[in-house]
């Protein structure tokens, strides 16, 4: 009789190769692709530490989302009668794509995220656009990785890391996350559980103050480079990646700038909640009329509105009254990515759209201003 003992071992296939690779992240041919928009239905609401949440949920057509490990969503919660957009991390693995989750800090004053804190439960539905950001280590040829994040920017990482995790990966993996205090730490048992199973792995928390926790074993202060030196010595060997407050990654930049490293392989989540509300800088076309007037039509609704080459076509669709999903307006979220169905525009992007995607015939509008007539698939 055949057991599972003496089953003869069988040769790893090329499929089974490519899923311990990290260039492969997020290629797992799932159905929610970015530039879509999705009702999504909460299945679980998780509390993390005291002030953060861990929301979970699906599609509600039961697709799966394709995205890579350091992305985000864009959730368009309605609050007080008013759609509004925010990004979030995806903090779950693309290994499991049908239920995904999104790790949430109240903030305070914060109009989503004390919404969702508050008010969102297990069967609410919302918005959500398709995933995007540029902060994955997706393509790049590396083996030994370095992560360093502070409070809430621990998600993009924690994602990161439950990838490799999923996927047995043989990645020798520094995560080093700092935070106020032991009880603030996010994920922290989960990454504990994680480094006992998988021989790559090495966690180290850095708090400012053990607070209540009278056993604390871990370092106390902020990240500097002796620490760094300590208790990662071959640091100017890995690939970094780094999120939190700005703060904290200007002061990471300062301390690895003091140690001589190579920022070819220094990797920054630059999407900042703070400008979410600010104009874009779009450098202009040498060759750009900009007393030119164009005329943009809106292929769906059948709008059509004039505008000149100094405005964005983003700003001018608002308002002529259009309705356009969009969050960061600096080029970075990708929510307001469309379809281009004819014309040309003149985009200065920061990352929200991959060249595959631009081939495709999509462009931010948030930073795309006419060279010609246009038409949207809006």
């Amino acid at each position: 009789m055949t057991t599972y003992e003496n089953l003869a071992p069988l040769e790893p296939t090329d499929a089974a190769r490519r899923f311990t690779d990290p260039q492969t992240w997020g290629t797992f041919g799932a159905q929610w692709n970015s530039g879509e928009q999705k009702t999504l239905v909460c299945c679980a609401v998780y509390p993390e530490t005291h002030d953060v949440k861990t929301f979970v949920f699906r599609c509600a057509d039961f697709s799966a989302l394709s995205f890579e490990a350091g992305q985000f969503i864009t959730l368009s919660p309605v609050i007080a009668g008013q759609p509004i957009a925010r990004c979030y991390t995806v903090s779950s693995s693309p290994t499991r794509p049908f239920a995904f989750a999104i790790t949430v800090k109240r903030v305070p004053g914060g109009l989503v995220s004390n919404w969702l804190h508050d008010r969102l439960q297990p069967g609410d539905c919302l918005r959500a656009s398709g995933p995007a950001g540029s902060f994955t280590p997706v393509g790049i040829p590396a083996k030994k990785w370095l992560y360093l994040s502070a409070g809430s920017g621990v998600t993009p990482l924690m994602s990161m890391t439950r990838t490799a995790f999923d996927m047995a990966s043989d990645l020798d993996i520094v995560f080093v996350h700092s935070a106020r205090t032991p009880t603030d730490i996010i994920f922290h048992d989960e990454l504990q559980g994680m480094q006992a199973r998988m021989a790559g792995l090495r966690v180290l928390h850095v708090c400012e103050s053990p607070g209540t926790t009278v056993d604390w074993q871990h370092p106390i202060g902020r990240l500097d480079l002796p620490l760094l030196s300590q208790h990662v010595p071959d640091f100017r060997e890995r690939e970094v990646f780094t999120c939190g407050p700005q703060g904290y990654m200007e002061a990471v930049k300062s301390l690895l700038k003091d140690a001589r490293f190579d920022f070819a392989h220094y990797h920054q989540e630059s999407f900042d909640i703070t400008v979410l509300n600010a104009e874009p800088v779009i450098e202009q076309a040498p060759s750009l009329d900009q007393a030119s007037l164009f005329t943009v039509t809106l292929s769906r609704s059948g709008k059509t509105f004039t505008m000149t080459g100094t405005q964005t076509v983003l700003s001018a669709a608002k308002k002529a009254g259009a309705i356009v999903p969009s969050s960061c307006s600096q080029g970075v979220c990708g929510t307001c990515k469309t379809a281009l169905l004819e014309g040309t525009v003149d985009m200065n992007h920061n990352g929200g759209i991959r060249q595959r995607e631009i081939d495709k015939g999509l462009r931010l509008l948030c930073c795309s201003k006419p060279t010609s007539d246009l038409v949207i698939d809006l």
